[in-house]
């Protein structure tokens, strides 16, 4: 008895608490949804935190690149896309400012240092970042690279298309196809090479975050036990396993067909065969025309056979400019025959063509099942020298910077509120102070847009007026309520005085005494819309 005592006291307590909290929570971000922006702070370590909206710390941590790309024309082969920190052009907030590409159709790559590398080991890994297609996309990409550690590569000055990267993640788009990237470079252990690894395409749409001009909040978690998750604007669109849903597949299949092995030279893979008995029967006749000319058909009433279904314009006049050696001998244009539009048709008469009932075409021998079939051939299965099982494709190679190298046909991408970090609550509150914050304020200025005046609610002072004016309707409906079983008892007594079928003087001068003082009684009041009159009682 006290165990369940003390586990129903526990139980409301942690209730009340949790009410209280979530309360709190709900106050806090109103309140800060009243207030200017604020720049987020992580709740939490994080590799990388970047707002963007500290111009000097942005010089300090990211590089552009100065590379060049290889097998390429030299005139487009520099990274000389131009990036610009500066507000959203739409729904911006004063001191929000993102990371912009601005230019279209250039290579441009930009890179910043971890603040220590992240390793596969333990913890998952936590990617998230914000991207605004403020003139939609009509080719190029909007996804980051995480760069492998690797002592060659180093120099984020030398960041191109090659450096090698650990997870590409992002948006990518061209004509109809819409893509939500999650790549990975896996590493193969038996002889150290590496192969791109793609997650499967998503079964949620994703062409609304290409063309709307909104923010969308792209989430990546890759977590230890080989499991991942991709959300957009906090909604999970994809998810899975690393062994499981990739192309092409992790670890290699045991067996794979001998390249060696030949097919028979007897092997007969015809399920079918024609019929080595049959014979072509005498009266087929393979010549025969598919249609011959209908010898029955007559000329239809009304053809007229001396008149051409174009005539040439007669009202057409040469042009004065018209030159016979440049442009030849002038002929007027050619117009319908108007002659023609009431008959049945104009120029010389033909018997029309008709299915030939003799055709019959090429005789083949009919199929029979192929005595000699052995089915399909394949070639045998061997043992696969390349096959490895690795049980944990998230111990990948570690990364130490994150990079954006992209190609665009559409200009003003903008890029906001990069985390990074091994704590998918860490990255939750992050997006609550940044993205939602912000998504909640478009949504409020919508609001306001939208607003019309008798959506309003009521003043205070309308209110009481509302109210006084129902209780003036009840007082008059209670009046007149009353007036009327006066009238009515009146009327009864007056009825059971009547002796006789005809009117009396006296009853005529009561009931006109009673129709009179029903009428004053019955004025409205003033704010009513006034009772009904009684009609007068002529009995």
């Amino acid at each position: 008895m006290d165990r369940l005592f003390v586990t129903v006291l526990f139980s409301l307590l942690f209730s009340g608490f949790n009410a209280d909290k979530d309360h709190i929570h709900n106050e806090d971000f109103s309140d800060t949804l009243n207030h200017g922006y604020r720049s987020p702070v992580p709740k939490g370590f994080a590799y990388l935190a970047e707002h963007f909206d500290d111009p000097e710390h942005f010089k300090k941590q990211w590089v552009l690149s100065q590379a060049k790309k290889d097998d390429i024309d030299e005139e487009i082969a520099k990274y000389d896309g131009i990036w610009k920190l500066e507000e959203a052009s739409k729904y911006a907030q004063e001191g929000n400012t993102g990371l912009v590409l601005k230019s279209k159709a250039r290579h441009a790559a930009i890179s910043a240092p971890l603040s220590r590398p992240f390793y596969f080991e333990d913890k998952p890994l936590v990617v998230q970042y914000e991207v605004i297609l403020q003139e939609g996309q009509e080719c190029g990409g909007a996804y980051l690279k995480l760069l492998t550690l690797d002592s060659q590569h180093k120099d984020l000055k030398l960041f191109n298309d090659k450096t090698p990267y650990t997870v590409m993640f992002g948006p990518d788009k061209c004509g109809n196809d819409h893509k939500l990237h999650f790549i990975f470079r896996h590493q193969n252990p038996l002889n150290g090479s590496f192969e791109e690894k793609h997650c499967n395409k998503p079964k949620e749409r994703l062409e609304d975050a290409f063309k709307d001009k909104q923010p969308h909040l792209y989430t990546l978690i890759i977590r230890p036990d080989n499991t991942f998750q991709v959300k957009l604007d906090n909604s999970v669109v994809n998810e899975g396993s690393l062994l499981d849903d990739f192309t092409p597949p992790v670890n290699p299949p045991l067996e794979i067909e001998d390249p060696n092995d030949k097919r028979p030279e007897d092997w007969d893979e015809r399920e079918k065969i024609p019929d080595p008995l049959a014979i072509k029967p005498e009266d087929w006749d393979e010549d025969a025309p598919a249609q011959i000319i209908d010898e029955e058909a007559v000329i239809p009433d009304g053809w007229l056979e001396d008149e051409s279904a174009m005539i040439p314009d007669s009202s057409a006049i040469k042009p004065e400019d018209w030159d016979n050696e440049m442009d030849g001998e002038w002929e007027p244009p050619m117009l319908s025959n108007p002659l023609c539009e009431k008959a049945p048709g104009c120029g010389p008469w033909k018997q029309p063509l008709k299915q030939n009932p003799r055709f019959k075409g090429k005789w083949l021998a009919p199929l029979i099942n192929n005595p000699n079939y052995k089915g399909k051939w394949m070639p045998r299965l061997i043992h696969n020298p390349a096959y490895f099982n690795d049980e944990h494709p998230f111990k990948m190679t570690p990364i130490f910077a994150v990079g954006f190298e992209l190609w665009s046909m559409s200009p003003d991408i903008f890029f906001d509120n990069i985390i990074i970090t091994d704590s998918e609550e860490v990255a939750k509150k992050w997006s609550d102070d940044s993205f939602e914050l912000h998504r909640a304020k478009i949504a409020q200025q919508n609001d306001k847009q939208d607003f019309k005046p008798e959506d309003r609610e009521p003043l205070q002072n309308e209110e009481l007026n509302e109210e006084e004016s129902v209780a003036d309707e009840e007082d008059t409906s209670a009046e007149n309520k009353e007036t009327d079983q006066k009238n009515k008892e009146e009327t009864d007594g007056k009825q059971k005085e009547v002796v006789e079928p005809e009117e009396s003087e006296n009853s005529r001068e009561s009931d006109e005494a009673v129709t009179e003082e029903s009428i004053n009684k019955e004025k409205p009041l003033e704010g009513g819309d006034g009772p009904r009159r009684r009609k007068p009682n002529k009995e």
